[in-house]
């Protein structure tokens, strides 16, 4: 299947009283947490649709949203190529699409300044993606134990050449160990090849999303956590690897 941003719909723009609450963040504590906000969110969702991305960009392809879990425990995996990447993908995978809020898990520069107010408040909280702290992990196993659906972006950084960097081992790490503590969670991992057709994406450029099935964090729940892990990462690259050329070829032939 494939579907143009225009098909996807917006959700309407109503905006709840502000509380105080959520217009003054709480002082740090030293856990990590996450919020979408209940008036930020449905307004970034309507802007990002209906103004952002149909002004800024040429063509947005979508393919594959059939494999989107409407319900439970979910990890996107995209592949990392721009910042535009934190507004491409919730206009493809969240409200408008599955009816779901994301969650971001997000490198610790891009939770900072005026980009991470609003990370923030949009479902975003920081990772330090060389060395991930244990409340960031114990932060993203509860995440996935409410049944949200949360994005990381397994290669860690930004990567405008438009081949896949090895992959980070967390994300299966934290997968695994939310199935083997809580048997029967059934978490699975959306697979998502995301690529523009300029490297530093310019007014006008085309981009192109192609999300694969889900893999079963389950499959890899026997043995050793530390094998599994390494495993799924491998299973992983692999898919990406196929969708990731995939949209590379296509985003070549738009830019030709």
């Amino acid at each position: 299947m494939v579907m143009q941003i225009d098909n996807v719909s917006a959700p309407s723009l109503t905006i709840p009283s502000v509380s105080q609450e959520d217009a003054v963040p709480p002082p740090p504590t030293g856990d990590v947490t996450s919020k979408v906000s209940p008036w930020l969110a449905p307004m970034a969702y309507f802007l990002g649709l209906r103004v952002v991305l149909p002004l800024y960009f040429g063509k947005i392809t979508a393919s594959g949203q059939e494999n989107l879990p409407t319900t439970g425990p979910v990890i996107l995996a995209p592949t990392h190529r721009s910042r535009w990447d934190a507004i491409v993908i919730p206009a493809v995978t969240g409200r408008g699409v599955t009816g779901r809020d994301l969650r971001f898990m997000v490198s610790e520069n891009e939770a900072s300044g005026l980009q991470g107010w609003f990370v923030r408040r949009l479902g975003g909280f920081p990772v330090n993606t060389d060395r991930p702290s244990i409340s960031t992990l114990r932060h993203g196993v509860d995440v996935l134990l409410q049944r949200e659906m949360l994005v990381i972006f397994p290669e860690g950084n930004i990567f405008r050449d438009g081949s896949l960097h090895p992959l980070k081992p967390g994300l299966a790490r934290l997968a695994l160990s939310a199935e083997s503590t809580h048997p029967g969670l059934n978490v699975k991992i959306v697979p998502i090849g995301l690529s523009y057709s300029q490297s530093f994406p310019q007014q006008g450029c085309d981009v192109c999303i192609q999300i694969g099935a889900p893999i079963n964090a389950i499959d890899y729940n026997q043995g050793s956590i530390k094998q599994n892990a390494k495993q799924l990462t491998n299973d992983l690259a692999t898919v990406l690897e196929s969708l990731s050329t995939n949209c590379v070829n296509r985003s070549q032939k738009a830019e030709n």
